[in-house]
């Protein structure tokens, strides 16, 4: 049920848990730490008390080994009553063994070099189950080395570690419950931004795209997601503009048309006309209605190629090779007006791109050239090396196309008014379309002024490597 509890919460309940593990993890820790401190010096303890017990041993007259425990004055201060003790021999043999042992072995047999170089620790258990510390070592008593066993119970040791271990755990829960009250109270804060955008997000609609998320720190994630939202508003704005400016264009320029075809349909059945009178009626419309055809035909082109179902077919050919098969389809177009189009490059030049796309682009932008260029004049075709790809600039002797129209001339239905009226035909929608056909092939196109006084489309298109 965690997940449909919001973020605020989550991140809270994530913080206390994590804050728990790490808790617990700090108590079994700091346990195993103070732990292993008592047992130092538990064995630090019995190193000096086997010093000390050392000392107090001796041998009576009649060979038995004794402890003069009445050295302490204090039976209180007789840390030695607390102790376990057993004195062997090397060969194994018992020479003494305290009370408190009650007659239970202590450690066993000896163990080859048990003590020998230094003091050895180790873990026992008594036959009554007591567990001991212990530690042992070989001491000479007179001129007879002996084994000296001495042992603490642990059970001092373990009831100092419950005792550290009940103090930490009542710590516990206070401290989860303020970690939760912090963990909450900084989740609050960290997300109040993101309260804020969504509160903005709710607000936004297609009408009002220009407002914007608020960015309270740039540099976060917060302020990164509204950024780039931001961004995205921006895009979708400029979207939907364009959207607006091409449904009225695309009105607009359908109106014109199929208000031709009507106003001519209705002028030819005011009266009856002379057969002849009637096919010039019908092929003013059938003239309209193939501009019609070609419009939509744009149209669905570039609705295609936008929604990425245009299929390359990429193929190695020469582009001087392309722009001659373009120049010979629109011969004729160019002679009707008097015009010269002269092609110059090496035909070595090659590129690698779906050659049928890209001679669409290429035969709308020189078809451009032919209609707004001027009657009798010249159109210069020239394919350059330029680095890694093949300039193909495109020349003709028009009016120049001022500098801040030359982005917008191919947009769709964009028509400079003076120059470049309805009357030289075509649908508005030939750039727009050479534009995608040149860029969907990997290059770009651009228009500058021309050399001598026109207008130069630049194509700049990647070359086929020589590898």
């Amino acid at each position: 049920m965690l997940r449909y509890t919001n973020v605020r919460h989550r991140l809270t309940l994530t913080y206390v848990g994590v804050f728990g593990l790490v808790l617990l993890l700090f108590i079994c820790g700091a346990t195993v730490l103070e732990y292993w401190q008592l047992t130092l010096r538990m064995y630090h303890a019995e190193v000096q008390d086997i010093e000390t017990a050392e000392g107090l041993l001796a041998f009576t007259p009649d060979g038995r080994l004794v402890l003069h425990e009445e050295y302490h004055n204090h039976p209180e201060l007789i840390l030695l009553l607390d102790r376990y003790m057993e004195v062997l021999t090397p060969e194994g043999e018992v020479l003494l063994r305290n009370a408190k042992l009650q007659g239970q072995d202590l450690g066993g047999p000896p163990f080859p070099n048990e003590g020998l170089s230094s003091y050895h620790e180790r873990r026992v258990r008594l036959a009554d189950g007591t567990r001991l510390l212990l530690i042992s070592h070989i001491h000479s008593i007179g001129s007879q080395p002996l084994l000296i066993r001495l042992a603490y119970s642990s059970a001092p040791i373990e009831r100092g570690v419950l005792q550290f271990v009940a103090l930490l755990l009542l710590a516990v829960p206070p401290t989860l419950l303020f970690a939760g009250l912090a963990g909450y109270r900084m989740a609050r804060t960290a997300l109040e931004p993101l309260d804020k955008m969504a509160l903005r997000a709710a607000t936004i609609t297609a009408s009002d795209l220009d407002l914007r998320l608020p960015v309270e720190n740039p540099n976060d994630e917060l302020g990164r997601m509204a950024r780039i939202f931001n961004d995205l508003l921006a895009r979708l704005q400029s979207s939907f503009e364009t959207l607006k400016r091409f449904t009225a264009d695309a009105s607009h320029e359908l109106r014109t048309p199929l208000s031709s075809i009507r106003s001519v349909g209705e002028v030819s059945l005011q009266r009856l006309h002379t057969p002849e009178e009637y096919r010039d009626t019908i092929g003013s419309m059938l003239e309209e209605v193939t501009r019609l055809t070609e419009m939509v035909d744009g149209l669905l082109s570039i609705s295609r190629a936008e929604a990425g179902q245009v299929v390359l077919h990429r193929t190695t050919f020469s582009l001087l090779v392309l722009a001659q098969d373009v120049v010979a389809l629109l011969g004729l177009l160019a002679e009707e007006k008097g015009q010269q189009i002269q092609i110059e490059g090496d035909g070595e030049l090659s590129v690698n791109a779906d050659r049928f796309v890209l001679q669409r682009g290429l035969a709308n932008i020189v078809e451009n050239a032919i209609k707004y260029g001027p009657t009798s004049s010249e159109i210069s075709i020239l394919i350059a090396k330029a680095g890694n790809y093949v300039d193909v600039s495109i020349e003709d002797r028009g009016e120049a196309i001022p500098e801040e129209l030359r982005e917008k001339i191919f947009e769709r239905f964009f028509r400079i008014e003076v120059s470049r009226s309805r009357e030289a035909g075509g649908s508005g929608l030939g750039l727009a379309i050479a534009k995608w056909a040149i860029e969907v092939n990997g290059g770009s196109v651009s228009l500058l002024p021309g050399r001598h006084g026109g207008n130069l489309f630049l194509l700049r298109i990647p070359a086929q490597s020589s590898e």
